[in-house]
């Protein structure tokens, strides 16, 4: 009896005890939980005990304002990849749950904080290096039929003074008036000679 004893006792300190072995658990990650990283990933990977289940396993990436970041997860054996777009610096979350073989689930985050992110929107930003130079040249690169009526140099206005050719007869010309006032009195004087005549 003591050395079945003995012999059942060695036995079960060789065996291995499945029910921890059952329980699946985060090993590791890339980028690692609190890591902060200046250069961003293409790809978050997420390191298991076991190999999970694909239909199962659910993971998702947010960013900041809550921005989706990830993609569709890859498996590969304990490891699943998932692709990885940045948005913006800020703190990243990637949340996992998953299903172990003994029916309990799984379920965490990672966190890391990327310090340089791509701009939401470059064209909207202002740039710093001023207005663009003109690669032509000239002083100014406008094109002129693109230049509003409004802003096309005024005709110029017509003089409101006669020139010396264009003046009026009455204005211009007063030797006119002159000769013209010597023949009537000419013609008045010869008529008064004439009468003193006629009446004598």
């Amino acid at each position: 009896m003591p050395v079945v004893f003995g012999v059942a006792f060695g036995v079960s300190l060789m065996v291995p005890a499945t029910p921890a072995a059952a329980h699946n658990e985060l090993t590791g990650s890339n980028p690692r939980d609190g890591a902060r990283v200046a250069t961003a990933p293409a790809r978050i990977e997420l390191r298991f005990l076991a190999k999970p289940a694909p239909t199962t396993t659910k993971i998702t990436v947010t960013g900041p304002d809550n921005v989706v970041a990830g993609g569709t997860p890859a498996f590969d054996g304990s490891r699943v990849r998932v692709p990885f777009t940045p948005a913006a610096a800020g703190l990243y979350i990637v949340g996992y749950q998953l299903a172990s073989a003994d029916g309990h689930p799984v379920k965490g985050e990672v966190r890391f904080t990327l310090t340089t992110g791509t701009a939401a929107d470059p064209s909207a930003t202002p740039s710093a290096a001023g207005p663009p130079t003109n690669p032509a040249g000239s002083p100014s690169a406008v094109n002129p039929s693109a230049v509003p009526p409004s802003a096309a140099p005024a005709s110029p206005t017509p003089s409101t003074t006669p020139v010396a050719g264009e003046q009026s007869d009455s204005g211009g010309r007063p030797w006119l008036w002159a000769l013209g006032g010597l023949v009537v009195l000419a013609a008045l004087t010869a008529a008064l000679i004439l009468r003193r005549r006629q009446a004598r």
